[in-house]
């Protein structure tokens, strides 16, 4: 049967009339991609931190979107590997057209996605990946979270007021904690601190058990963990066979309710860890009423530091995506500004460390768990 050619131009009319509806949807959405672990070693760090970017896009969403155009929010899940995390960028780029980019956990997933090539060709700027290692970036990437290198001296700051002199290190070696560990080291030397012991966590259970009493024997002031929550959480459990009442530290990037599963709730008595955002179950601020509004509207999931963290790295691109510039434009004129109030929160970008923000406090484990800001 010939098709009628009578109704030739009546098709190619509604050809033309679909094609011209899809470029209008398209240019309606504005497409944020992000590449992440969800279900490897910080797949419990990822999922938090999705669940508070998603949950801002939606309240943005839900209201219009910016400036009538509505995000389109994509997130894949590397599994914490690079070359998996390479490929997926690759494809967000390709495939899906992503307009912004947000970055995944580690410094080797990091690595990888700046040294791919389609990355590289795109021009774009990683925002707001979670980067625990002391290294250097360039301007292609713009961290949201203050380095890990004030987290630490933060640390160092708040047990020097209390007078400890002698410091012990619970270290997980691996390329990624290397840099660290010399930053550690080379701290306690100019602050002229004892390093009273070490454990090497990932060691045998009896290793581990050995040099924990010996560091316990030693009666440091505290202990730095340089590891990740795993390793944290191993650690904390033979060293409180020996030593229950000395203080542990760690870092903002330790998963805390994993690291309770894994010590048990009792070993995080007298351990401390930094962190980046105010107490997420404060309302002190309109951006803590926000945050737990929105998440109890959208998710219905518990409020964590991760959530927070992640909806105020929402609400930041959001802002950029306003100045009315596009891409990497957008995030650099954010960057320059001297402050970025995101709701009582306030950000002090710096240019030369390519970072949006300098908070840090310290959060502590009470007696029978919870969280003391």
């Amino acid at each position: 049967m010939r098709f009628p050619h009578r109704l030739w131009p009546f098709c190619f009319a509604l050809f033309c009339f679909l094609f011209a509806l899809n470029v209008q949807a398209q240019g309606n959405v504005i497409v944020i991609g992000q590449a992440i672990d969800l279900s490897g070693p910080n797949g419990s760090i990822g999922r938090d931190y999705v669940a508070g970017i998603t949950t801002y896009f939606d309240s943005i969403n839900a209201n219009g979107g910016i400036g009538g155009k509505r995000i389109k929010y994509l997130v894949r899940d590397d599994q914490g590997n690079p070359a998996v995390s390479a490929q997926a960028v690759s494809e967000l780029l390709e495939k899906d057209k992503a307009d912004y980019l947000l970055g995944g956990i580690g410094a080797a997933v990091t690595d990888a996605v700046l040294a791919n090539a389609r990355f590289s060709q795109s021009g774009q700027t990683l925002f707001a990946p979670l980067v625990a290692s002391v290294k250097t970036y360039n301007s292609r990437v713009l961290f949201w979270r203050p380095s890990p290198e004030q987290e630490m001296q933060y640390i160092f700051s708040y047990f020097d007021k209390l007078g400890i002199k002698s410091v012990g290190i619970a270290y997980q070696e691996n390329a990624l904690n290397q840099d660290m560990y010399q930053y550690v080291v080379t701290e306690l030397r100019k602050r002229n601190m004892l390093m009273s012991g070490m454990v090497r966590v990932g060691a045998s259970a009896a290793d581990m058990d050995r040099e924990s009493a010996v560091l316990a024997r030693s009666n440091p002031g505290i202990v730095i963990a340089i590891a990740d929550t795993l390793g944290t959480g191993v650690f904390l459990k033979e060293f409180r066979k020996h030593a229950p009442r000395t203080f542990v530290a760690g870092m903002s990037l330790i998963n805390l309710d994993t690291l309770a599963e894994v010590a048990g709730p009792k070993a995080l008595e007298w351990t401390v860890f930094s962190q980046v955002v105010p107490n997420p179950l404060s309302k002190k601020s309109l951006i803590q009423i926000d945050h737990s509004n929105m998440m109890k509207k959208f998710r219905d999931e518990d409020l964590s530091a991760l959530t927070f963290e992640g909806f105020m790295v929402a609400k930041t691109l959001v802002k950029a995506i306003q100045t009315g510039k596009s891409g990497r434009d957008a995030l650099q004129a954010l960057a320059q500004k001297n402050i970025v109030d995101l709701g009582g929160v306030t950000l002090s970008p710096s240019e030369t460390t390519h970072r949006m923000s300098n908070y840090v406090d310290m959060a502590l484990f009470r007696k029978g768990g919870g969280l003391l800001f």
